[in-house]
């Protein structure tokens, strides 16, 4: 009965499942597998002849790959601008360091040309490499020597990046929180304080003519004339002894102090009508759009004093670009801010919702990216592939953001469900292909073949780590995901995801992984056509 059960792919999927969870747990010496350890337990199934359908792997892979897009994308286009060449540079340095090793290790064991593109693409993971490894030399060597290499290929990768952090003696929650620092620090923080009006210059001007915010930089959000407590509109007129309250950055509030007059410390008090509310943008219609074309000063006498995104104050100029789940800090009388909240929508069950359209579609436009051939010259193509279709494609739609009514977005919750769910398919699939003939291909073809394979998989890694952390300096979270990506392995870049609550790993990867693959498939092309 368990011999039939084990055969039966949804039990030994969810077994699998189960035991890797299980051994994932075990720590040695603070050191754990985690999720990666669902792979293991795989190989272990697999060599026993229990199999996990490929669909099933393939249906996990787009699944992780696409929420690994979706999520890397907003930052995918500023970290590829700030840290996209270095980044580059050391993929190109794995990819390079792979082939040289391989070219090197073929003349000093005189092993075949078919079976040396073979063991590259299976040493670096790339079902694309194979597939221009075996076109190229029409031989099934490369398939055999594939084979061999692909075991350690993945296992070898998963191993380097938990053991890193060790090695280096780098923690990397605290490495994160580094990172998360520097990254807020390049947006100023937000304060409030209060101005008494003592320029001359501004006695009796409105706020329209002295135009604070284009000078200064900071936001007025109520003004005290007597004892009225006023909503700032643009015909408010200030006169000496006046109070104004303001909100930005401390060199903005220094500049509005010289505009206006003395500064101090302290708010001003709403009047019994007026409220200041945190409002929710859920409303499909205001996404992408400028805070300036709202206009909500004039139409409802209200005024943004800041607005909250992903964990940061924004100042909130007139052109900046509003996006699905900003929090706004709203001040102004009730009625105006009742209209506000139906403007932006300010539904918070909307955030934790799950549209499945944008998901299906957005696979469905990725696997169909990865089918296009581009042809660079009549020796020369290059494919996305399934992995590549669908992580570009879900760059891109994270970043556009909205496409008409559909909104390629998706919640943190449904993200990171759909992304592990995705992955232990994948794992599981991949392990048990790998454990299918992992013993038969070693008794065959011996252990050199495999040492070369593994040869090429540990090397350029230790380039990578030397060059990055050595020359360039990079984050040990950049490093682990331009490692994964330029090593083209998804189940590498499963464990750096799981060691880390950052997805600073995720947009590594995915701002090298389309480099990686295509100079991988060029250089292949190239030592099976040179290379004798």
């Amino acid at each position: 009965m368990l011999i039939d059960l084990l055969h039966s792919s949804y039990f030994s999927l969810f077994l699998i499942v189960a035991l890797g969870f299980m051994l994932g747990r075990i720590k040695i010496k603070g050191l754990s597998l985690d999720v990666s350890a669902v792979i293991f337990i795989a190989l272990l199934f697999g060599h026993f002849g229990v199999i996990i359908p490929k669909e099933l792997g393939n249906f996990g892979l787009v699944l992780f790959i696409f929420t690994i897009g979706i999520q890397a994308g907003p930052g995918f286009f500023d970290s590829f601008r700030s840290k996209g060449k270095t980044l580059i540079l050391i993929t190109m340095l794995i990819i390079c360091s792979a082939c040289l090793t391989a070219v090197g290790l073929k003349y000093t064991f005189d092993i075949d040309t078919p079976s040396v593109v073979g063991l590259i693409a299976g040493a670096l993971t790339s079902t694309p490499g194979l597939a221009v490894a075996i076109d190229s030399t029409n031989s099934p060597l490369a398939s055999i020597a594939y084979g061999i290499a692909y075991p350690f290929g993945v296992i070898g990768v998963i191993l380097f990046v938990k053991l890193l952090p060790k090695i280096m003696r780098v923690d990397l929650d605290k490495e994160a929180r580094r990172l998360e620092l520097e990254r807020r620090s390049g947006f100023p923080e937000l304060t409030t304080c209060i101005f008494r009006v003592t320029n001359q210059a501004v006695f009796g001007r409105t706020l329209a003519q002295i135009n604070a915010r284009a000078m200064t930089g900071a936001v007025i959000s109520r003004v005290k004339h007597e004892d009225s407590i006023l909503m700032p509109k643009a015909s408010t007129m200030l006169l000496e002894g006046d109070y104004v309250q303001a909100v930005g950055s401390e060199d903005a509030l220094n500049q509005f102090a010289v505009l206006v007059g003395e500064r101090e410390e302290g708010e001003l008090p709403l009047d019994q009508t007026q409220e200041i509310e945190s409002l929710l943008l859920t409303k499909k219609d205001m996404i992408n759009k400028q805070l300036g074309d709202l206009n909500l000063q004039r139409n409802f006498g209200c005024t943004v004093t800041r607005i909250r995104r992903s964990g940061i104050d924004l100042s909130p100029s007139p052109d900046l670009a509003l996006k699905f789940g900003d929090k706004l800090m709203v001040v102004g009388e009730r009625e105006g801010l009742a209209g506000v909240a139906r403007l932006l929508g300010n539904n918070a069950k909307q955030l934790s919702d799950t549209d499945f359209f944008p998901i299906a579609m957005g696979i469905v436009l990725g696997v169909l990216f990865g089918k296009v051939n581009i042809s660079f010259s009549d020796s020369v193509s290059f494919s996305p592939g399934l992995t590549g279709g669908v992580l570009m494609v879900a760059l891109l739609l994270s970043a556009v953001g909205k496409t008409g009514p559909v909104l390629w977005s998706m919640s943190g919750p449904a993200n990171q469900l759909l992304r592990q769910l995705g992955l232990l398919l994948f794992l599981a699939e991949v392990g048990t292909s790998a454990g299918k003939n992992l013993v038969a291909t070693f008794q065959e073809s011996g252990l050199l073949l495999f040492g070369v394979g593994a040869a090429i998989t540990v090397i350029p890694m230790l380039v990578a780590v030397v060059v990055g952390r050595l020359v360039f300096k990079i984050s040990l979270l950049d490093l682990l995901g331009t490692i994964t990506g330029g090593m083209t392995s998804t189940p590498g870049l499963a464990a750096a995801d799981s060691m880390v609550d950052s997805n600073i790993p995720s947009v590594a990867y995915a701002t090298v992984y389309p480099i990686a693959m295509v100079f991988l498939i060029l250089f292949i092309q190239v030592i099976a056509s040179a290379v004798y």
